[in-house]
């Protein structure tokens, strides 16, 4: 019964639910408190399979055999996965705290992407909802808010992007000292589902946050904040606004998306003086810890290649036979460095695109990986052929072929996304190592092609071409989740692209002699 004393426990206290999915299932608490409401049919999704594992078989007396409960379908799988897939409707989709509170206050998921709260998947859950059934949202109360801030303009967002003409007809908030639960419904809220969402929070202690019709003098009397922090948010993005709010706001709350799906990252260069000054009064856990490190983990790198590039040049540079003012040594650093930074950018932004696909980080790295690394040792083989080209102009070709593909996948990746997202698990690795397979063929040849030039000129850059594109990898691998972390993924596929233009104006030209 004290999972009723929470805020999740908000939608079945609104009205009869017979049908509900939990995503997220974890140790069961969501299902127990299911099971106290009496739902009919409860469908449960979990991705780890040790975890069920756990709750079903070794802890089992301890759990109350809650994994096999008669009304509960339990299936491993990935959200995202098993919502695409299912054609089933439900009267509750349930999202409810699905990471520690201290892992998420110290800021460790802010490098992670998460595509559960995304606008597109906010769409998606909204689309297997029957008619008035309802979205359940539980995040913590942090202070100052974040989550819930960008929690509601991601939600909105979809909401407008669905042409629903009033979000916030649809929306329903509340919070206790601890948690928050956002509500959105598939229809209108009604009158009566007003009343008893007050008598809810009453009962309870549990503060309004936003209703259609809330006035401010109805929220933050029973957990009080300095002021009602997200009363005043849901008021701004709901109006006029929504804009200036974002961006004013001292976080990054921007909505989250498929193509940008760091909901955790709230991280605002610009608030960082004043997080710095609240440091010696308890301002710690304000800073975004896993961004910065990555911020210091990029300028160590920098500083390393730096070292590791200009040193063999001074220190060997009779032996490397490269002369005063010739400017070839420049044309080569500049070659293999975009080729070094451009690569890892297209491959990790396909590794982080293909997570949603492959329902799994690990599963995602493998197959990816594994593609790139085949399919470009396959076009590195077969780059001997074009080598044998005395004009420059022979690099031309691969460059185009990656431009064009990467464009084409940029601009249809969602509708890739949409169907392979309906195939079985045999399918989807088989249909995006053929999707993969042509860009990284094509990506396998300008490296050895720029080798074959240099070795007829100047061999002994060989060795120092292999160093700078090594650093370069470095560099790119941290880089690249900057990038896709401010920008979005397809900045950063079209920021390779132009590596790999740039690259083509520096291609070794075998006619130079030593």
């Amino acid at each position: 019964s004290y999972l009723d004393q929470t805020t999740s426990a908000l939608p079945y206290h609104l009205k009869q639910l017979s049908n509900i999915l939990i995503l997220g299932a974890g140790t069961g608490s969501d299902i127990l408190q299911a099971d106290f409401h009496a739902i009919k049919h409860i469908d449960a999704v979990e991705l780890n399979p040790q975890v069920i594992d756990l709750v079903k078989e070794k802890y089992a007396a301890f759990a109350g055999r809650i994994y096999s409960n008669a009304n509960l379908s339990l299936y491993t799988d990935e959200a995202r996965g098993y919502v695409a897939t299912t054609k089933k409707t439900y009267d509750l989709i349930n999202i409810s705290l699905l990471d520690a509170f201290g892992a998420s206050a110290a800021g460790l998921y802010s490098m992670a992407e998460n595509y559960l709260y995304t606008e597109q998947a906010i769409q998606q859950y909204l689309q297997h909802l029957s008619s008035n059934g309802y979205l359940s949202i539980t995040r913590w109360v942090k202070i100052p808010p974040r989550d819930e801030p960008k929690l509601l303009a991601t939600v909105i967002n979809a909401l407008k992007e669905a042409n629903t003409v009033q979000p916030g007809a649809q929306l329903l908030m509340i919070r206790s000292w601890q948690t928050s639960t956002l509500l959105v419904k598939n229809g209108v809220i009604s009158v009566k589902e007003i009343n008893r969402l007050k008598q809810f929070c009453s009962e309870r202690s549990f503060d309004l946050v936003y209703y259609p019709g809330i006035s401010e003098q109805e929220v933050n009397r029973f957990n009080i904040q300095r002021q009602p922090y997200l009363y005043q948010a849901a008021m701004a993005l709901l109006g006029d606004k929504n804009p200036a709010f974002i961006d004013d706001y001292k976080f990054n709350i921007e909505p989250a998306t498929d193509g940008r799906p760091y909901f955790f990252h709230f991280f605002k260069w610009q608030t960082l003086p004043e997080i710095l000054s609240l440091l010696g009064s308890g301002g710690t856990f304000l800073l975004e810890s896993g961004y910065l490190l990555l911020i210091a983990a990029l300028l160590l790198a920098i500083l390393a290649s730096l070292l590791l590039i200009a040193l063999p040049l001074w220190l060997w540079k009779s032996k490397l036979g490269i002369k005063p003012g010739s400017g070839r040594h420049l044309s080569i650093l500049v070659y293999f460095f975009c080729l070094g930074l451009a690569f890892l950018f297209i491959e990790i932004a396909f590794i982080q695109k293909f997570i949603l696909i492959l329902h799994h980080p690990l599963y995602a790295i493998t197959v990816v990986l594994s593609a790139f690394l085949l399919s470009a040792g396959a076009g590195s083989y077969f780059s001997k052929k074009l080598s044998q080209s005395p004009a420059k102009s022979v690099i031309m070709l691969p460059i185009a072929a990656i431009s064009i593909l990467s464009i084409f996948y940029c601009l249809g990746f969602e509708s890739i996304t949409g169907l392979l997202l309906e195939t079985g698990n045999l399918s989807r690795y088989l249909f995006s190592i053929l999707l993969i397979a042509p860009l990284g063929f094509c990506m396998g040849m300008p490296f050895p092609m720029a080798l074959a030039k240099i070795s007829q000129t100047t061999p002994a850059l060989i060795p120092w071409a292999w160093g700078i594109n090594g650093c370069a990898s470095v560099i790119s691998a941290i880089l690249a989740t900057l990038i896709a972390m401010q920008f979005g993924f397809t900045v950063l596929v079209f920021l390779a692209i132009a590596l790999y233009c740039v690259a083509v104006l520096c291609f070794p030209d075998s006619t130079h002699a030593q």
